[in-house]
């Protein structure tokens, strides 16, 4: 099981949370780099230090960018890489919060086109839900459930297309896992087709301050 690691808290607020990554990083799908819901407007040292060192120690880095579900004007969103790319030298990019509605597809498709043609070698789609099919087709790899522990345990219903498409592009992010059950939501999501999973013990309102306990059970 690959590991997507998005830490949304700032190297000097948590350094011991960056070092235990770092120190982690070639186990690791990704880690996803958000200073400010975003690259933020200007560089931000703490952080361009941390993505130095993980990168020499063979991490990917995605620069996080939010779409608003569509609403964001692509530009924006383009803007936001390249600063992403300039002040931290990303590798590729996390697109949280994408449409996932059939007729979103061809805006979306676009938005990819635009950020392959940047530089970004890797990127990775957050519709938090099952899109419709043809989004996987599109992006190195798909969210297809973001949410509580509870619900991934009570209300997980897997679309049958889902089994066509491999492992090692379907991605389940998981909060509010109790510390003892990290192995389990391993298992649960190989079990339910994803290859990569981002199960961390803390919740709303933002559950991605901690980092997944997963790594130091590797």
């Amino acid at each position: 099981m690959n590991l997507l690691i998005p830490l949304y808290v700032h190297p000097a607020e948590d350094p011991g949370a960056w070092h235990r990554l770092i120190t982690c990083a070639s186990r690791t799908y990704a880690v996803v780099l958000n200073p400010a819901n975003g690259p933020g407007t200007t560089p931000d040292p703490a952080f361009a230090r941390a993505a130095e060192a993980l990168r020499a120690a063979g991490a990917r880095l995605l620069g996080y960018l939010d779409t608003d579900y569509g609403a964001r004007e692509p530009a924006e969103i383009t803007a936001d890489l390249r600063r992403h790319q300039e002040w931290y030298g990303v590798d590729g990019c996390f697109l949280d919060q994408t449409p996932a509605a059939p007729e979103a597809l061809p805006e979306c498709r676009r938005l990819i086109r635009a950020v392959r043609r940047l530089g970004a070698s890797t990127v990775v789609l957050n519709p938090g839900v099952h899109p419709a099919p043809g989004y996987t087709r599109l992006a190195d790899l798909t969210v297809t459930f973001e949410g509580p522990w509870s619900r991934y345990v009570a209300d997980f219903t897997r679309p049958a297309w889902t089994e066509r498409v491999p492992a090692d592009r379907l991605c389940h992010l998981v909060y509010g896992v109790p510390h003892p059950l990290v192995p389990l939501a391993l298992r649960t999501a190989a079990e339910r087709g994803a290859g990569v999973c981002g199960p961390v013990t803390g919740d709303l309102p933002n559950p991605w301050t901690e980092l997944t306990p997963a790594l130091a059970q590797r």
